[in-house]
């Protein structure tokens, strides 16, 4: 459990907030701590890649992806009419 003081104004508009979205104010409070905590892990994975890219057998997986599909299933749309 957390326990903090923040300015009255920042209360105000955490309340305000919180009765918009129709959340209590801890839940809304908890989202918010979430949120930054996500964003903060995601800045680690970018430095994260930037030290360590990809290895060649990596990006042969994103190759594979780009081949699309292995048919052309476009003349199946109207069969269901």
């Amino acid at each position: 459990m957390f326990s903090f003081r923040v300015s009255d104004a920042d209360a105000k508009e955490v309340q305000r907030w919180a009765e918009t979205l129709g959340l209590d104010r801890s839940e809304f409070l908890r989202d918010a701590l979430h949120r930054q905590l996500v964003r903060l892990r995601s800045e680690v994975d970018a430095v994260t890649w930037e030290r360590m890219p990809q290895t060649g057998a990596e990006r042969a997986l994103a190759d594979v992806a780009d081949w699309g599909p292995a048919e052309d299933w476009a003349d199946w749309a109207d069969e269901t009419r």
